[in-house]
């Protein structure tokens, strides 16, 4: 497996400094250059990933070191960078943001030592002059094990200003300058209650792309950030079992929803249950009027189903083909906003109340006050479609819903550190939950997925 490719993170101080911009930027300036690039994503996010994706025409890959341990983030990484030139890794918040005040797993840094990676920092320097040397040369100094190699200006005023920020800090840090990005309203990504749009709802106007192409030909050192890429150490030849050969056992085909309103996936997930033998067929909830025929399982992600609750509703055909499914004890397992579609209704922002599935005795309302952010630790309190009682796995939660009028004992009891709260619903060979798991770091959880899908008999 190809240990070499040129690699090199993108990370900030903080968040909403500008990585998905520059690393969109960057990313369209090396398909200019004709390179094959394939784009990561450090952390449990799926919305930038699909900007990544839409750019490059290689599907984005989630590194994330809480969830995974650190020979399967490198195996990850190795088997989605086969075949590339180069490959983008864009870090999550802030460069040393962890788990928590004394644990780096899961951060940008973690993952970038982990793959003795090259580092460029984006600063904002909106409202700063020779002070963004200063956030530069502290964390150069932070972790000596992390190789900062330069540093990208955001937001910046115009050539004087950027001439003042570069000779700073090449003087005050021997970091490299690789340029900037003039402050321009145009390159405002959109965003909602959970992030930016993802681009499988919704491209960006062409005029962004465009503003982009042209700062980076114009001001950034596209080819500096090659060469520092280049210097990459060859990585340690690593395979785990994770991703087994791909085997036969008779057909087994999954439907996957994939449309506007449900598109959150590990690309891992899908590529795991392919390795186990499983067909993925996609279907829409929006746009079908039926699921696929002869799939044994459906996979329901997460997604915007807020935004998209009235067409959903009005679907009464894809309804009752889903209905009819889980009655003839079709394997159901649903995450987020898959639980949300599976509710008996849907409660939007505005508050207006649209028809769901009904399989879930529950009503998902939206609340802005009521954000669920973060890892979690899952212990399952009844047996379910992915794990079994006395199992546990890691995972992550992300959403601004409730559950209300729930009437039903909760399959999951979840820990967000020394927080504990309730989760799931589970009913013969149904699962829903608003956890997201991430089956690379667990895979008996795709095994026992793909086991039931073949059983076709009932959870009691």
């Amino acid at each position: 497996m190809l240990q070499n490719v040129p690699r090199i993170v993108v990370s900030a101080p903080h968040s909403g400094s500008g990585k998905t911009t520059f690393t969109m930027g960057l990313l369209l300036a090396l398909r200019r250059q004709a390179l094959v690039v394939q784009p990561f994503k450090i952390g449990p996010d799926f919305i930038d990933p699909s900007h990544h994706t839409r750019i490059c025409q290689r599907t984005s890959r989630n590194l994330d070191s809480w969830m995974c341990d650190d020979s399967v983030v490198r195996d990850i990484f190795a088997r989605a960078a086969v075949g590339s030139d180069i490959s983008i890794i864009e870090g999550v918040m802030g460069l040393f943001d962890g788990f928590g005040p004394n644990d780096e797993r899961g951060s940008t840094a973690h993952v970038a030592k982990l793959l003795d990676s090259p580092v460029v920092l984006v600063i904002d320097a909106q409202r700063a002059a020779t002070s963004a040397a200063a956030v530069a040369l502290g964390f150069q100094e932070f972790d000596p094990a992390m190789n900062l190699v330069g540093v990208v200006f955001n937001n910046v005023g115009g050539k004087g200003h950027y001439e003042w920020l570069r000779q700073v800090l090449e003087e005050k840090t021997r970091l490299k300058s690789f340029g900037y990005l003039n402050f321009d309203p145009v390159l405002q990504l959109e965003e909602r209650h959970l992030g930016l749009v993802p681009a499988t709802e919704r491209t960006p106007k062409p005029q962004l792309y465009e503003r982009l192409e042209l700062q980076f030909e114009e001001n950034i050192d596209v080819h500096g950030i090659i060469s520092a890429a280049k210097l990459a150490p060859e990585l340690p030849k690593t395979r785990t079992n994770v991703f087994p050969n791909a085997r036969s056992q008779g057909t087994l085909r999954i439907g996957v929803a994939r449309d506007e309103a449900l598109n959150f996936y590990y690309q891992e997930n899908l590529d795991l249950l392919s390795c186990l033998g499983a067909e993925i067929v996609p279907f829409s909830l929006l746009h079908d009027e039926a699921l696929p025929e002869g799939v044994q399982g459906i996979y329901l992600g997460g997604g915007f189903p807020e935004i998209f609750s009235a067409r959903l509703s009005s679907n009464r055909a894809m309804k009752a083909s889903v209905r009819d499914f889980y009655a003839k004890d079709g394997v159901i397992y649903a995450e987020c906003g898959g639980l949300m579609v599976l509710c008996e209704a849907l409660v939007d922002f505005q508050g207006c109340r649209h028809e769901m599935m009904g399989l879930v005795p529950a009503v998902a309302v939206m609340r802005r006050d009521k954000l669920s952010l973060g890892y979690v630790e899952v212990q399952p309190l009844k047996n379910t479609v992915l794990a079994d009682v006395g199992e546990s796995y890691r995972a992550q939660t992300f959403h601004y819903s409730v559950l209300e009028d729930a009437r039903f004992e909760p399959a999951l009891k979840v820990c967000h550190g020394a927080n504990v709260s309730y989760d799931g619903y589970v009913n013969r060979n149904l699962f829903a939950t608003y956890v997201h798991a991430y089956f690379a770091a667990c895979p008996r959880l795709a095994e026992r997925f793909v086991d039931r899908c073949r059983a076709g008999t009932a959870i009691h």
